[in-house]
């Protein structure tokens, strides 16, 4: 459930669960009984980018996070821009990284964050300067990278996969390791 959305965008009225029979059957979702708004709460698209630079991988760790996971490059997809336009901005303005090179990896559902991810693998050149989004980076060896069980962490999975690695997860849950290794 959405706990964001509580009221009608369209009259400010309370929403509630109303059940109403849709082509699929009865749904109950979060209506408005004054004006009859539905709030749809459908999941969000995420771009996701698997960097690599020089053969390695770039990690990231993102300034808002509480533990020291690192993860993928991510970000949202903006109006007017396709996939492939949004991740290779999200890239320049995170990593200040150039892209030469993009190929989709796939596309994952994470409903934990009600998002539907688009992942791609991509090639990239220059000397990487982080936003202040993010705190710190690492560059691993595609053998060496430990994949998380949730949302990116899949596709990285895909991706390792595709060349000839077997991929390793790590316990998210175990705080006192980033989920990859250096050593």
């Amino acid at each position: 459930m959405d706990y964001q959305t509580r009221f009608c965008t369209h009259c400010a009225g309370p929403l509630t669960h109303i059940t109403r029979a849709e082509d699929s059957g009865d749904v109950a979702r979060l209506r408005c009984a004054a004006c009859g708004w539905t709030h749809w709460n459908n999941p969000t698209p995420v771009l996701a980018a698997i960097v690599e630079l020089d053969g390695r991988v770039l990690l990231a760790r993102n300034a808002a996070w509480q533990s020291k996971a690192f993860g993928l490059i991510t970000g949202f997809m903006e109006a007017g821009e396709t996939p492939q336009q949004g991740i290779t901005r999200e890239i320049k303005e995170e990593t200040d990284l150039e892209v030469s090179a993009l190929q989709l990896v796939g596309v994952y559902d994470f409903q934990r964050m009600n998002q539907v991810i688009v992942a791609y693998h991509a090639l990239a050149r220059g000397e990487v300067r982080l936003s202040p989004e993010l705190l710190e980076y690492r560059l691993l060896e595609p053998a060496r990278i430990q994949c998380w069980p949730a949302g990116t962490g899949y596709a990285l999975a895909d991706w390792l996969r595709s060349r000839g690695h077997a991929p390793v997860f790590f316990d998210f849950f175990q705080q006192d390791r980033p989920p990859t290794s250096t050593s």
